[in-house]
């Protein structure tokens, strides 16, 4: 993720023609799924095996040359569980081992490192994949994977409308500032909870008008797909499935060899 040229980001997604790019959206989907599936079945105790499958998605992400600040903003979601992870070793019963001041469990230890890099796997995964693909080609991609329709409209709303709640959140915010609303004490949170329920109303309102006009304008539940997007080639699925045999050949390795626990 280090290192030559970055493609730009626009809107979230790394922009260029890099070989993960090209690839279509439900190849990248069909592909994601299979590997966080090979991943979420790996026993906790195959640390080697979790290894190499976390360096195959770093792999991904760095072919996708995706910026290190993009990926660690995003990584930065999952922060919580992260710390969830390493309190596990703390609290966790067992045989016990001292790490300079801390006496750490050691049972607990090897579960969270191993819920951990599940985790972090698992995060850079989507961001392989959402980060090289435009949503609507991903929507899409979704469709075409045999998604309901009804689903993929629906998530494709949400997404919309998920940026024009946040918008209309800033815009009240701003302006409650700019009227010195400054809170300090739970008991002057009545204006900032009566300005939330006004925008819950205006954006109900706001869907019913939407849906309105739509079935006006002939809307039967799905959207048309206005790019014809041509069949994947079987090169294509082939270079997708490389990540999810990866992982499951070390898996296979593994549970052939003795001593996985």
């Amino acid at each position: 993720m280090s290192g030559g040229h970055r493609p730009p980001v626009a809107g979230g997604v790394a922009t260029g023609a890099g070989p993960i790019q090209r690839l279509p959206a439900e190849v990248k989907v069909a592909a994601a799924v299979a590997f966080v599936l090979v991943v979420a079945v790996t026993p906790r105790g195959a640390l080697a095996v979790l290894a190499v499958q976390g360096v195959a998605i770093m792999g991904v992400v760095a072919l996708a040359r995706l910026p290190l600040g993009f990926v660690a903003r995003r990584l930065a979601v999952v922060a919580p569980f992260l710390v969830a992870a390493a309190l596990t070793a703390v609290v966790a019963g067992g045989p016990r081992i001292d790490v300079g001041p801390l006496s750490l469990s050691e049972p607990g230890l090897r579960a969270g490192v191993a819920v951990a890099a599940k985790t972090l796997i698992g995060a850079l995964t989507s961001i392989a994949v959402a980060g090289t693909t435009p949503i609507p080609d991903l929507l899409a991609g979704l469709g075409r994977l045999g998604l309901p329709r009804p689903l993929v409209t629906l998530a494709g709303f949400t997404l919309r409308y998920l940026d024009l709640v946040a918008d209309g959140l800033t815009r009240r915010r701003r302006a409650m500032t700019a009227r010195g609303y400054r809170p300090r004490r739970l008991t002057q949170a009545g204006p900032l909870a009566a300005s939330l329920g006004t925008m819950f109303v205006h954006t109900y309102e706001r869907g019913e008008r939407v849906h309105a006009a739509m079935l006006s304008r002939g809307f039967t539940g799905a959207m048309p797909e206005i790019t014809v997007h041509p069949r994947p080639r079987a090169a294509q699925w082939a270079t997708a499935a490389l990540l999810p045999m990866v992982a499951a050949a070390a898996l296979a390795v593994a549970w052939a060899g003795p001593g996985l626990a």
